[in-house]
């Protein structure tokens, strides 16, 4: 409880009592306790603009020390009990009711990396040429992956700052401008907003590609076989009443088993697909080893679109039982990604190198000899297990749409009748997008460009920027600096060249 005596602020709670003067008569207030100087008011925190004191309710200095407010708090010690704010480990204030192992985390990464992305890289290495691919696959991975460390080490220094346990990625970036420079402070909550639209149009993008990643290779099974001929639209329009069924399952407990399925259908295709790639290889002469300028930037945008796990780095690392397992130079992170990367590059050059020029968009499993019964049956495996990996894809714009307005409908009738109308409405307009443009590359290429980029490369350097802009020694800032500006720039490149790519290629259809 917050109350005003004599022109004084007293805030009380069960262990800690804090008095602070009002700002105007901060300059005035004389302290020979442990002080805490701010520069702002933190919306977050009960400490006011000004000088306050901490003290316990018998007056004495506390054990604990509180800490709150823009990184140029200062705390200064006083006694054998003083402390610093970086006390606080946010590692060790998490209550989690049923943590994830390491080994659970790997795969929850694994399966969150690897998707319809890893499928389309052959296309991906006939945009680029092979010797082209290879280096920038490698590099393109280490550069996600950094990013991905700039992100979890962001978040572990705001928590810090905010004496939270854990933040998202829209609460990084908008932390990260509150204490940022002060002129660009006002920018948090845009900050916030911004991370979020592109988190739902870069999943909804992923719904899209799913959606006719699906259809695809359903005609691909049905027309060897039935000898049945209708366009993928038609399959898309098949497909839209079992997805807008399986999308209104509002608790992930019940998708468990159907991702379960998911993986393992996914393993076993990949699995097969080697098998055939593997085969009949012939010299690295018979493909290009560049491909062209202009198709260097769809290599991008599909390269960039496969690395898709930047959304889920923090709920993972956030939920760990051991979070301090997941940095590190042999930690979870870079275990998995390294798995991630050599997986992406092989089925990458091997697809490439096998079909050449002939190579599917989109899909490797397209180019499976489609007279044979089990690349047949990749093809209907693949097809289902993404079929079933819709709905957790879909839970992420679900989850920032639906609250932003649930706050219109007020009886329980109409929010549950509001969220089920969204649910159908979201889906729906997946399917339309998939059917007003029924090519597969080209949408990887489009949702890797636009909002991958952005997520993955251009957002996480700036928030690095905006945490420790006056954090660092002179030196250390600058090299920083010049490392986060050419991470940007290459996002930007990409984001720009890619997305037009992209759209060229949407309109003037790349024949494969």
């Amino acid at each position: 409880m917050t109350t005003e005596i004599n022109g004084d602020f007293s805030i009380n709670d069960n262990h800690n009592k804090v008095q602070a003067a009002k700002p105007a008569q901060a300059s005035n207030v004389n302290c020979d306790k442990m002080t805490l100087k701010t520069s702002r008011v933190n919306e977050d925190k009960p400490l006011l603009t000004g000088t306050a004191t901490l003290y316990n309710q018998n007056g004495t200095l506390p054990d604990t020390n509180i800490s709150s407010g823009p990184m140029n708090e200062s705390l200064e010690k006083n006694g054998a009990n003083g402390g610093s704010a970086s006390d606080y480990n946010p590692l060790l204030n998490r209550q989690l009711e049923n943590p994830t192992s390491n080994f659970d985390t790997m795969i929850h990464l694994l399966k969150g990396n690897i998707g319809t992305g890893i499928l389309a890289m052959p296309d991906a290495f006939r945009n680029s040429g092979w010797v082209v691919g290879l280096v920038c696959t490698a590099l393109l991975g280490a550069v996600c992956t950094h990013c991905m460390h700039i992100l979890v080490r962001c978040s572990h220094e705001l928590c810090v700052r905010t004496q939270r346990p854990s933040l998202s990625f829209p609460n990084v970036a908008e932390m990260a401008f509150e204490y940022g420079p002060p002129k660009l402070q006002k920018y948090s909550s845009a900050a916030s907003k911004f991370i979020n639209t592109f988190l739902v149009m870069t999943q909804l993008g992923f719904c899209c590609v799913y959606f006719l990643f699906v259809a695809t290779n359903l005609q691909e099974v049905i027309t060897h076989y039935f000898s049945v001929k209708m366009s993928v639209q038609s399959y898309l329009l098949i497909l839209l009443v079992p997805m807008i069924l399986l999308n209104c399952v509002k608790s992930l407990k019940y998708l468990t088993p159907a991702s379960f399925l998911a993986t393992i259908l996914t393993v076993i295709g990949l699995g097969i697909t080697f098998f055939y790639l593997l085969q009949g290889l012939p010299k690295t002469l018979s493909v290009k080893a560049f491909s062209s300028w202009q198709q260097l930037p769809l290599y991008f945008g599909t390269a960039v679109y496969a690395f898709e796990g930047i959304g889920m780095v923090l709920p993972l690392e956030n939920n760990m039982k051991n979070p301090e397992s997941f940095g590190g130079m042999t930690g979870v992170l870079n275990t998995g990604m390294v798995i991630v990367t050599c997986l992406y590059t092989s089925i990458g050059f091997f697809g490439y190198l096998r079909y050449g020029e002939a190579v599917k968009l989109g899909s490797i499993t397209l180019n499976l000899p489609s007279e044979d019964l089990l690349a047949q049956s990749v093809r209907a495996a693949m097809a289902f297990s993404i079929f079933l990996s819709y709905g957790l894809q879909f839970y992420v714009p679900i989850g920032i749409v639906w609250p932003a307005l649930k706050g219109y409908f007020h009886s329980q009738s109409s929010q549950r009748n509001a969220e089920l109308s969204i649910r159908v409405f979201l889906v729906t307009l997946t399917f339309a997008l998939a059917a007003a443009i029924p090519n597969l590359s080209a949408i990887i290429s489009l949702v890797g460009s636009f909002s991958s980029s952005a997520l993955a490369l251009i957002f996480p350097p700036i928030i690095e920027l905006m945490t420790f802009w006056d954090h660092c020694s002179g030196k250390e800032f600058t090299l920083m600096f010049v490392k986060d500006i050419i991470i940007i720039i290459i996002g930007f490149l990409g984001f720009g060249f890619g997305s037009y790519a992209s759209l060229w290629n949407i309109i003037e259809p790349i024949s494969s």
